[in-house]
């Protein structure tokens, strides 16, 4: 191939100090995927599209750059640029090997990898016959990569899961850092304070994603509109050669009703599809990272299975961006807020349901249970305590911990922790 076609990916061929038009704003919590090119190990970044993955991706090439490693030994490959269609991935490897670095490490990054058919064979024959390279490669389909890589590249690989911004980043982005020890201790200025409420209330309407914070105000909901466009037709409809409209109708409304338990009946009788349909369709967005499933708790797969399943979406400012609002669903904001962020933090969330309810139950790692219950309000419903206690009655002695996250109330009692949504994310 002509290496022509590769040196618009990579202009630090040309002159280093390009790479910094490109690197973005550091996100601290991904410092060890930046550092991880210093390992043999692939590095597999995965995440819904426009959360950062290619973001991140130029500030490990600019890592490799601040140490010295030559310009010419790194390559950067968007497999999704059309330019490139044709070339294989021999083809891209063997001419960049070729015209730019015929001996010397290269560190290799594909972007969309999941473009190349039979990629995962591809870089395990390179990973196996310990060729003189680093690999990163990146993709916006969970199921494709985990699938193959789960499969052929076992122990040959580190991955990393890249969401929009939590809280945290985004008042960093913000420029405004908090102080851990300060906030644990209950040291905190009411002006930090209420800039900090001030910051979240446009973080629940606009959501995490990295380059809307930078936005004009004016263009936020369109730029908004557009990703989720993209992530419909570019990572679901295209790659699935479905009906556009049917895509579309069924992601909307389940972006109308997020946080709501799914009823298949429901879903058939309102949109005229099958339950087999609604079922691939789901499967389609979940491996695009737009919406997860919570499901019931129970120690009996079966009834966990059964039972109905809660719909979650990705980002609160796509959510705002296209869904139809009836009436103001702050509560239901925060309660998606909430799951991404126990996501985030590497938690798998069920929900529980008897007479009462529990938003979510976490399984720690001592096997012990920790019930959440969102109330964003400051008049707590006795419904929520209730639920609570219902469910540490059930399953004592394994209940560690009965949370409630308020507006502003705060305070320890009967047993339940009550913190506000603020302090809860920063926790």
């Amino acid at each position: 191939m002509e290496i022509g076609k590769l040196s618009e990916w990579n202009p630090w061929w040309e002159d280093k100090g390009l790479i910094k038009e490109l690197r973005g704003v550091r996100r601290p919590e991904y410092d060890l995927l930046i550092n991880s090119t210093g390992i043999r190990e692939i590095t597999i970044i995965t995440g819904v599209r426009r959360s950062g993955k290619s973001t991140l991706m130029y500030q490990m090439i600019d890592s490799l750059l601040e140490k010295g490693v030559d310009s010419r030994q790194i390559l950067f490959v968007n497999l999704e640029d059309k330019k490139l269609t044709n070339d294989s991935l021999d083809d891209i490897y063997e001419g960049y090997r070729r015209d730019m670095n015929p001996d010397k490490k290269a560190y290799v990054f594909l972007d969309e990898i999941h473009r190349r058919q039979g990629w995962e064979s591809w870089i395990r024959k390179k990973y196996d016959l310990k060729t003189n390279d680093k690999f990163v490669i990146s993709g916006s389909c969970s199921y494709l990569l985990r699938k193959e890589y789960s499969t052929l590249l076992t122990g040959r690989n580190v991955a990393f899961d890249v969401f929009p911004l939590s809280f945290e980043e985004f008042l960093f982005f913000k420029k405004m850092k908090m102080n851990r020890t300060n906030l644990r201790k209950g040291i905190v200025l009411e002006r930090t304070k209420l800039a900090i409420l001030r910051h979240l209330k446009e973080y629940l309407d606009l959501g995490g994603f990295p380059e809307i914070v930078f936005k004009a105000k004016n263009y936020k909901t369109k730029v908004l509109k557009q990703y989720f466009d993209d992530i419909l037709y570019k990572d679901i409809v295209d790659r699935y050669d479905l009906s556009s409209q049917k895509t579309k109708d069924l992601a909307l409304f389940l972006i109308t009703n997020f946080t709501g338990l799914i009823s298949l009946r429901k879903l058939r009788n309102s949109l005229k599809l099958s339950y087999d349909t609604i079922k691939d369709y789901l499967s389609y967005y979940k491996e695009a990272f737009l919406f997860f499933t919570v499901d019931h708790f129970s120690y009996s797969f079966k009834e966990q299975k059964t039972l109905p399943s809660k719909i979650y979406c990705i980002d609160n400012g796509l959510r705002n961006a296209v869904s139809f609002k009836f009436s103001e669903d702050t509560g239901k904001l925060v309660e998606n807020l909430v799951f991404l962020e126990l996501t985030r933090r590497g938690d798998k969330p069920y929900y529980w349901k008897n007479k009462r309810e529990v938003d979510f139950i976490i399984k720690n790692k001592d096997q012990s249970l920790s019930a959440i219950n969102v109330s964003y309000t400051n008049k707590i419903d006795e419904r929520e305590v209730g639920g609570l206690l219902e469910f540490r009655d059930e399953f004592a002695p394994r209940v560690k911990e009965l949370v409630i996250v308020t507006k502003d109330t705060e305070k320890r009692e009967h047993g339940i922790n009550y913190v506000p949504l603020w302090k809860w994310l920063l926790g």
